[in-house]
């Protein structure tokens, strides 16, 4: 993906008119590591019931971004607000966050999802979901990286998580299960609040109602608002 943001031609902010609750805030909120600034001036916040399709160049601070509305990262300035509590929140990271060693097996990767509160059958029906009910006792080290995929996608739904945060959840998986993936978020989309990473923003896009640009900061790609490339916004 090519394509860069001219800030300079920029339109002033829309008012913020949408009256559900907000669930996240983040106000200009930077994260600096060393001398090198990996996201700047971000300002967003997330409401009950959004799907919002996130995409941008490799290095632009996407991944980032996801930590800090997950609260696994504080930001060097700036605060995020977290404006309801005990909303369910799970989360698929990059299939690279796996240890491959550990030795644990497929079924115990989906089931450790449900935080101490296994069922068999809720398992079974997972495993189901995410095509992998014939590898459910392998260890997750002697599957290949879509089948680990599937497998962490599993643990991030078996939850039913009210929020729903997926980094590049189409990295290693096939075209027939990257399509089931589409379905299934089709069929969460009307009770969970989704935040979807991804490079192939087209088919996500046009379920979700807002897309992010993030390259070090972040931009709102919307039809009344293109004033990025169209490699990026389109």
């Amino acid at each position: 993906m090519t394509g860069t943001v001219n800030l300079l031609k920029q339109p002033a902010p829309l008012p913020d008119t949408d009256l559900r609750p907000s669930l996240i805030r983040l106000k200009d909120v930077a994260l600096v590591r060393g001398q090198r600034v990996i996201l700047s001036d971000i300002n967003l916040t997330i409401r009950r019931g959004d799907f919002v399709a996130v995409t941008g160049p490799n290095g632009g601070g996407k991944t980032t971004l996801m930590r800090l509305i997950l609260g696994l990262l504080k930001p060097t300035s700036g605060v995020v607000e977290r404006k309801q509590k005990n909303v369910r929140v799970s989360y698929l990271p990059q299939k690279s966050s796996i240890d491959s060693g550990y030795p644990i097996s497929v079924r115990e990767v989906i089931a450790s999802g449900r935080a101490g509160k296994d069922s068999d059958d809720l398992v079974d029906k997972m495993l189901e979901k995410v095509e992998l009910t014939d590898h459910a006792s392998k260890p997750i080290g002697a599957l290949s990286g879509g089948q680990q995929q599937r497998a962490l996608l599993g643990r991030a739904l078996i939850s039913n998580p009210e929020m729903l945060v997926l980094d590049e959840p189409l990295s290693y998986v096939d075209k027939h299960f990257e399509q089931r993936i589409y379905d299934i978020i089709r069929e969460l989309a009307p009770t969970t609040t989704i935040i979807l990473v991804s490079h192939e923003i087209t088919t996500v896009a046009a379920i979700a109602n807002r897309h992010l640009i993030v390259d070090r900061t972040l931009t709102v790609c919307s039809s009344a608002h293109h004033f990025a490339k169209i490699a990026l916004c389109d």
